[in-house]
């Protein structure tokens, strides 16, 4: 008990700690170093490819992969792992390594493939949110029921922007993107560029950024350093810290108890850990291992190779009671039962000072209440019998708070302990409820341990121990069937019933479906897997690795047009003669017009048309062009002079205006072709403006061209022209005449004292003069 302040570490009027949970049981050669990983929230398994674990206790590991590229990795509401591949599809497995299902994230996700992806959650459920190698995002808010949205285009947007999120607002999600220093919030129908209020005009950019585990607050790194908090709607800021780094974080997570006053975020570096909050301080870890950071309701857990953190700020019960020289009821009534136990009269004292005051009920709550934020059992007990002391002198406390705390402890300890893997808070089991996490034991096997809780807890009949004997007694069955019923059919179709229902592992249904294969002819064998879902879904899979002509059969038998579409699409990318990749596009169109997927086949009908495109241009022109995307090709042919021919795309491919001048503008400026570039910026008025064209001959060092373009640059943008080619007194000028307090500020903050003098005068007379309007 002496100890229990050892950790704690002051931020502004709060305190922050971090808890050891677990020392990780997972022998890692080089730690989490160049592995994707990603854990669930509410003290939930971690997934590391090519590993599924359970915090401390390993419980399922993949000796291979036989699939496509993984990008990502995340967990759904009901802990199930989701793996999304390259090409859009995503994996569904359950938490012991038991392939589930898969779905597809849409054919121009396929095609474009994926760059990066979030999995969040939502009222809705599990969400994917990806953006593509066409710089689109196409987001599904729940994978239960997919329907998928692509989301408007983000201006000006190049390349993968600088950082981007999810948020869900108003039981909608939407996408918050950076690009530079822009920020863009995109919804189904628009996007909208947004400016968080009083953001340092330090920032040229916004580097990193991560939302509250609730979405209502938001947090902004900027490449000067400085993190912004506020709201998730930009409407309000709570504070400003500069952390003095510059360097790019590896991750952000926000880092607010429910009910604290104080906002609060931790930002990772390679060895160090930064808690930034509302003063100019922060505090700082070091870490001595590749970490992960793991936003939860209360605070956030640090995952590396043989640790597993808690940082969270320190209850308000905890701090009140534990805090040096504290005065409040639940410290005295602590102290007044360690003195009671030593047999001192000073126990007396204390009681009646806390008596005097009124506060013997206040003291007693404070107790219980802090017992359930401590994670060490001595701690907790220390506090339930000071509570328990404090009841003894009160003649109406109601029990219920402290028994029920009681209660809450003896469960939440069980289920913390290593064997079960499952670090929980009292906060966050509050707000999971006693249902989820039956279900989550049952879901690991845990049956024995699920039925204890239940009859502890006294749960209805019907939702606990009848419950828990159900999927146990389901669970049996299969085993016992599996390793004694000599091998007949109709005992591996009762297997195939009863999976769905009762979870057992994959490979038993993989053995039936073999079995049967191999028994049945191959219609028979067809139409019993048409009834079977789970058996067919698994059987897909395999075949899409193993038999890809089986495949086909099977979408064939099934009439469907769409998964044959699909299938001669793959199939055309495997070709390496060119008739033979168009015949299969061709198959792929007939197929998507049957399905009356008039997009997919228009789209597909336009890659063949490219790709005859492409052959021609390498006979006459001899560069290497077949099997380039759109953008590509005509990347390549500006950037080798064939303009015309770069033209024509643009044209037949209707290619938007601002993605083929971008595409130009960059070409001409990457061969510093600066004449070419003047005759371009002429031929007719811009699409995206002339401050692209400043910033791009900035970019390639030549200030001289830049210059030609800062006068055809609008209004809105003549200030930050100006200050790109470095001409300060001009940026002054459209600042002044725009009237407009930020930009006059942006413009003082790049003036030099010294020898600009006159300028910032003149500059703050400005400024005053727009105040008081």
């Amino acid at each position: 008990m002496a100890f229990v302040t050892a950790n704690w570490n002051p931020l502004g009027d709060a305190f922050y700690r971090k808890i050891e949970l677990y020392e990780m049981g997972w022998n890692l050669k080089d730690g989490l170093r160049d592995c994707l990983v990603a854990a669930a929230p509410y003290g939930g398994p971690i997934g590391e490819f090519c590993f599924i674990t359970l915090l401390r206790k390993i419980v399922s590991e993949y000796s291979f992969w036989k699939s496509g590229v993984v990008k990502q990795l995340g967990w759904t509401v009901s802990d199930d792992l989701l793996c999304v591949q390259e090409d859009g599809t995503v994996l569904v497995y359950d938490l012991l390594g038991g392939f589930k299902r898969h779905f597809s994230m849409g054919n121009e996700v396929s095609q474009s493939q994926v760059l990066e992806t979030k999995i969040f959650h939502s009222p809705y459920g599990t969400g994917v949110a990806i953006l593509t190698g066409a710089l689109r995002f196409t987001l599904a808010t729940n994978i239960d029921d997919i329907k998928l949205r692509r989301l408007p285009e983000v201006p000006g947007l190049q390349g993968a922007p600088s950082c981007w999120a999810v948020l869900t607002q108003d039981r909608q999600s939407k996408v918050l993107v950076a690009n530079g220093s822009h920020l863009f919030v995109l919804d189904n129908t628009a996007c909208t560029p947004v400016t968080p209020p009083g953001l340092s005009p330090q920032a040229s950019s916004i580097v990193h950024m991560c939302v509250s585990f609730s979405y209502k607050y938001l947090a902004l790194l900027t490449d000067s350093g400085h993190v912004w908090m506020g709201t998730s709607n930009l409407k309000e800021k709570l504070s400003e810290v500069d952390t003095k780094i510059k360097a790019p974080p590896k991750q952000m997570a926000w880092c607010r108890r429910p009910k604290s006053q104080q906002p609060s975020a931790v930002v990772m570096w390679d060895g160090l850990l930064l808690v930034v909050g509302e003063c100019k301080e922060t505090i700082q870890y070091h870490l001595d291992d590749d970490s992960i950071l793991v936003p939860e309701l209360d605070g956030v857990r640090i995952i590396s190779g043989t640790h597993h953190e808690l940082l969270q700020e320190v209850p308000g019960a905890c701090e009140e009671i534990f805090k040096i020289a504290s005065m409040a009821p639940g410290a005295l009534l602590l102290e007044a039962h360690k003195e009671y136990e030593k047999e001192s009269q000073k126990a007396d004292e204390y009681l009646r000072e806390i008596k005097e005051q009124s506060l013997l009920s206040e003291a007693v709550r404070q107790c219980v209440e802090a017992a359930g934020h401590e994670h060490e059992p001595e701690t907790q007990k220390t506090l339930l019998r000071a509570a328990s002391f404090g009841k003894c002198f009160l003649s109406n406390f109601p029990p219920e708070q402290f028994v029920s705390m009681c209660r809450d402890l003896r469960v939440l300890n069980a289920v913390r302990d290593y064997t079960v893997g499952i670090p929980l808070s009292h906060t966050q089991f509050k707000q999971m409820t006693i249902q989820v996490l039956i279900d989550r034991l049952v879901y690991r096997k845990l049956y024995p341990l699920a039925i204890e809780v239940c009859r502890y807890l006294k749960t209805p009949e019907y939702q606990g121990v009848s419950r828990v004997l159900k999927y146990w007694a389901c669970y049996k069955v299969c085993v016992c069937v599996y390793l004694f019923t000599p091998l007949k059919k109709k005992n591996y179709i009762l297997i195939i019933f009863v999976q769905p229902y009762c979870m057992p592992s994959c490979m038993l249904v993989y053995t039936v479906v073999m079995y049967l294969k191999n028994e049945l002819n191959r219609g028979d064998f067809f139409m019993m897997l048409r009834n079977q879902p789970v058996a067919l879904s698994l059987y897909k899979q395999f075949c899409k690795h193993q038999e890809q002509d089986t495949l086909k059969d099977l979408f064939n038998q099934d009439d469907d047009h769409e998964e044959l579409g699909n299938f001669y699409v793959k199939a055309s990318y495997k070709e390496q003669r060119l008739e033979a990749r168009i015949a299969h596009l061709q198959s792929a169109v007939d197929e998507y017009y049957k399905a009356k997927n008039e997009f997919s086949a228009k789209t597909t009908e336009d890659e063949m048309r490219l790709l005859r495109f492409q052959r021609k241009l390498e006979e006459e022109k001899g560069e290497q062009l077949v099997g380039f995307s759109l953008h590509d090709t005509m990347t390549t042919l500006l950037s080798v002079g064939l303009h015309k021919h770069a033209e024509q795309l643009y044209k037949d491919f209707r290619v938007p205006d601002k993605r083929f001048w971008w595409l130009r503008l960059k070409a001409l400026a990457e061969k510093e072709d600066w004449e070419e570039l003047e005759k371009f910026s002429k031929s007719k008025k811009s699409p995206i403006g002339y401050l692209p064209f400043v910033e791009v001959c900035i970019k390639h060092h030549n200030k001289y061209e830049a210059r030609k373009y800062v006068s055809k640059v609008t209004l809105e943008q003549k200030v930050k022209a100006h200050l790109a080619v470095g001409d300060v007194e001009g940026a002054a000028e459209a600042a002044i005449e725009r009237r407009n307090e930020s930009e006059i500020g942006t413009v003082l903050s790049r003036c030099s004292a010294t020898t600009d003098h006159l300028l910032v005068e003149r500059l703050n007379r400005a400024k005053a003069t727009v105040a008081k309007k």
